[in-house]
């Protein structure tokens, strides 16, 4: 990469790890639960949803967390806007995938409006798709964590997620990239078939575009007006979202990524409007989230047979022959 990688500040809010303590409606607010009668009856049945939700919305924020919030809150800026992110302990992995699952709240400003979110977050660890998904893989409830991220909203040109190897195939010799004008919640919400390019890690080509008619634009509106949706101006419309210079830039943050944690990721990203005199693409890229790929993680299992020496040797051991 030509420039730094750009990371919107946050504040790093995290749960009482002491079970004894997270577990205490006194001190934890709603998100405590004494003996897991609820969570427990979630094991069973997941009628007791709605009911751990409302309990974890309603319920006052331990002062603790509270004052944490609010002293992190204040050095993003005073009255900043920011997005409340959702990130489950079980979330981010290589074995499930619960993204868009739980809630994440884009455009908040002041204090009150922030912590109501931190709560909402909290409480979407209980929606009835999270506890289906966690029913339908074994997931326990008694092992469950939510963390929540408050992160400083950007307003980018253009905004979307990319593959460091391909959704469609699996292969790890290219980057999968999507994105779509305006913030990313668009292509989330299904709002727009986004553009696609894919970019060979190799060779730095673009071996495949496909440049989609982008019909609606989501938007920031600063000073807590959050996120409208509107229709896509006609010269954007069928305009690729990205230059091949930023498809490239956004391609070697993705490789950076990957070599970090090791295994292919799923990125989010946004890129910023060009400044006058114009910035590199590479300083205009802010890296927003990044998680394992989980869909041919999913499929890439280990080799049914140990190797052997000689071609023959396989043949030999279906019979047990010594070799």
């Amino acid at each position: 990469m030509d420039g730094p990688l750009v990371i919107p500040p946050v504040i790093p809010l995290a749960w009482d790890a002491d079970p004894e303590v997270a577990t205490d409606a006194a001190v934890v607010g709603g998100k405590g639960d004494p003996g897991g009668a609820l969570r427990a009856a979630l094991e069973t049945s997941p009628a007791g949803a709605p009911a751990l939700r409302d309990r974890i919305v309603t319920a006052p924020l331990p002062a603790s967390v509270a004052s944490a919030v609010g002293s992190g809150y204040d050095s993003l800026g005073s009255g900043c806007d920011v997005a409340v992110r959702s990130s489950a302990t079980m979330e981010d992995s290589s074995a499930a995938s619960f993204a868009g699952l739980q809630d994440t709240y884009l455009g908040v400003a002041g204090l009150s409006s922030v912590l109501d979110g931190v709560r909402r977050c909290w409480a979407s660890l209980y929606n009835d798709e999270s506890v289906a998904y966690r029913r339908h893989l074994g997931m326990p409830e008694d092992s469950l964590a939510m963390a929540v991220v408050v992160q400083r909203m950007v307003r980018p040109r253009t905004a979307g997620v990319m593959f460091t190897r391909s959704p469609v195939s699996g292969d790890r010799s290219v980057v999968a990239i999507e994105g779509t004008w305006g913030l990313g919640s668009a292509l989330v919400a299904g709002d727009v078939t986004p553009d696609s390019f894919t970019i060979s890690k190799i060779t730095g080509e673009i071996t495949m575009r496909r440049v989609s008619s982008k019909g609606r634009l989501h938007s920031f509106i600063p000073n807590g007006r959050g996120v409208t949706a509107e229709d896509t101006p006609a010269d954007l419309r069928d305009a690729p979202c990205l230059t091949d210079d930023e498809i490239r830039a956004l391609a070697a943050v993705a490789r950076t990524v990957e070599a970090h944690y090791g295994v292919p990721q799923d990125i989010e990203w946004a890129v910023l409007d060009a400044p006058a005199p114009p910035a590199p693409p590479a300083d205009r890229i802010v890296l927003l989230q990044s998680r394992p790929e989980t869909v041919w993680a999913a499929k890439t299992g280990p080799p049914v047979a140990a190797p052997k020496a000689r071609p023959a040797d396989h043949v030999l051991a279906l019979f047990g022959k010594p070799q």
